[in-house]
């Protein structure tokens, strides 16, 4: 499953299973709070029954040692409604014949806290199992509703690999004969065949971007040392650019990526930053507190929040380059942040390794 459909199939799970447990997990409280209301009812008329039997003279041998009583003389009036729930115990106060003695009644709370923990546990256990039938219904209901659009990007992508495929071999045989043609002395000079050679080399760079971008479903990450791909970019763009100096400060920088998307990242990024660089100037390209920088001295980007959108572009560039270069890097789970100056951009790469 690609970036784009892990997403996609997190948000709906997420979705839907947050909003049914949201449900559940409310009514478990409200059917909760009414169970433990009524739980106290039944402990205040049983110790009105208790009450009653005392005023009977009825034996009281089936009472635990739970209860007990005591009388109170009072010239108050007491509400009949009264029932008061202590740490320990519940308490109630029910009147006499002659309104002059109160009988005092008392329960220990060990029975109701025992009856409430057991309430809890079936509650809790009832809300595990539903939440846990939801969790594969979510799971079910994900994978179906992302059927539609995984066919309709399979058939994209295969559309999308056959016209790349087709297109090699004319931007192949283009190239070809440019370089035939470059050997005669009247052409290599024309501002036409200038032109024309650049924007052959733009469409082969596009096709390569592409190419790669096609191949993320089967991205297979391994250890290697990132410096071993910046050394190899930067010689192809030494040859393209021979006024740039190339400051690459080696270390054994380590991380998993994918070698392929891995190149063609830095492939971009570093041509981006020799093709708007200053006249003479540098790209430096080092390693530091986890972050692999590419730093160059150019006169900085306009507005360096949206490079990586596709409907950006420079002067010079298509702008699906950038565009591009997110994809790879959220695809092997690689933040990538630009910031820029008078005095030049800053490329910063942060691998997040699990």
């Amino acid at each position: 499953m690609r970036h784009h459909e892990k997403l996609a199939f997190f948000k709906f799970f997420i979705t839907y299973f947050v909003s049914v447990a949201v449900l559940i997990l409310v009514a478990g409280f409200f059917y909760f709070s009414e169970m433990k209301n009524h739980l106290l009812k039944t402990e205040e008329f049983s110790l009105i029954e208790y009450a009653r039997h005392i005023k009977m003279g009825k034996t009281l041998e089936s009472y635990s040692d739970d209860y007990h009583n005591s009388f109170i003389e009072s010239d108050q009036r007491i509400d009949i409604r009264n029932f008061t729930i202590s740490e320990n115990e519940f308490t109630k106060f029910l009147p006499m014949r002659n309104d002059a003695y109160y009988l005092k009644v008392f329960k220990s709370k060990t029975e109701f806290l025992e009856n409430l923990w057991s309430l809890k546990q079936k509650i809790i256990s009832l809300q595990i199992l539903l939440l846990s039938i939801f969790a594969f219904i979510s799971y079910a209901l994900a994978k179906n509703a992302l059927k539609p659009l995984q066919e309709s990007i399979s058939t994209l992508d295969k559309f999308a690999k056959d016209l790349i495929h087709d297109l090699n071999t004319p931007v192949t045989s283009i190239k070809l004969n440019l370089k035939l043609l470059e050997k005669i002395p009247a052409i290599k000079d024309n501002n036409a065949f200038a032109r024309l050679n650049k924007s052959v080399n733009t469409i082969s760079e596009l096709h390569e971007n592409l190419t790669t971008l096609l191949q993320e479903e089967t991205f297979q990450l391994q250890l290697m040392n990132v410096f071993d791909l910046v050394e190899e970019v930067a010689q192809i763009q030494k040859t393209i650019h021979p006024n740039i100096n190339f400051k690459i400060e080696n270390s054994n920088f380590k991380v998993k990526v994918n070698p392929l998307a891995m190149k063609q990242i830095l492939q971009n990024v570093i041509s981006n930053a020799c093709k708007y660089n200053s006249k003479n100037g540098y790209v430096k390209i080092y390693a530091k507190d986890g972050f692999l920088c590419v730093r160059d001295g150019g006169k900085g980007i306009k507005e360096p929040d949206k490079i990586f959108n596709r409907s950006y572009s420079a002067e010079q560039g298509s702008g699906i380059g950038l565009d591009i270069v997110k994809r790879l890097s959220s695809a092997m789970n690689v933040d990538i942040d630009v910031s820029s100056s008078e005095t030049g951009s800053l490329f910063t790469l942060k691998f997040n390794q699990a």
